[in-house]
């Protein structure tokens, strides 16, 4: 087997562990994406792809203001832990990152992409998930809830989704 199949092969079997206790549904959805990222076509190694692929390792990890770490995570958090994990410097909150994002559009949206919202008053960015892929989006929501996946086109992000961006160079 291919060293880059195999790697998929086992972030695939320890994702199934830790979201053994999100329901069936979510697992099947989620594994479907492991095994076929839209807008990659063939699985070829990238930085998104990397992203997308650990994103989806945390579900079902818990969320904690302020987190950014294995023990628990905010939305923020969760971007600047998977993308420190890969050697690339990113800001630390929702805001600064939609900044520093490169604009991507909606069109060109391939997993590893940063998904921005606007979940509170006023005119910043208060929340931001990492798109995997199928229309879906890896995120920390808030307290008391885990670390889940969701559609772009959610009766409550779909209408708050504000941008797309990228924070590392496309290869």
């Amino acid at each position: 087997m291919h060293a880059t199949k195999l790697q998929h092969f086992a972030l695939l079997l320890v994702f199934t562990s830790v979201t053994a206790c999100t329901s069936l549904a979510n697992t099947r959805n989620t594994a479907s994406i492991l095994a076929n990222p839209v807008g990659i076509g063939s699985m070829v190694d990238t930085v998104g792809n990397e992203i997308a692929l650990r994103a989806l390792a945390l579900v079902g990890k818990p969320y904690r203001y302020g987190g950014a770490d294995l023990q628990g995570f905010d939305c923020s958090g969760l971007v600047y832990y998977i993308h420190d994990a890969l050697g690339l410097i990113v800001p630390r909150t929702a805001s600064d990152q939609q900044k520093a994002a490169i604009s991507v559009d909606k069109s060109g949206l391939v997993p590893g992409d940063l998904v921005f919202f606007k979940t509170s008053a006023g005119n910043q960015i208060s929340h931001v998930g990492v798109y995997v892929g199928e229309n879906r989006f890896v995120h920390a929501p808030q307290s008391g809830k885990l670390i889940e996946l969701r559609s772009l086109d959610d009766s409550y992000y779909g209408p708050r989704l504000t941008s797309i961006g990228r924070l590392y160079p496309k290869s």
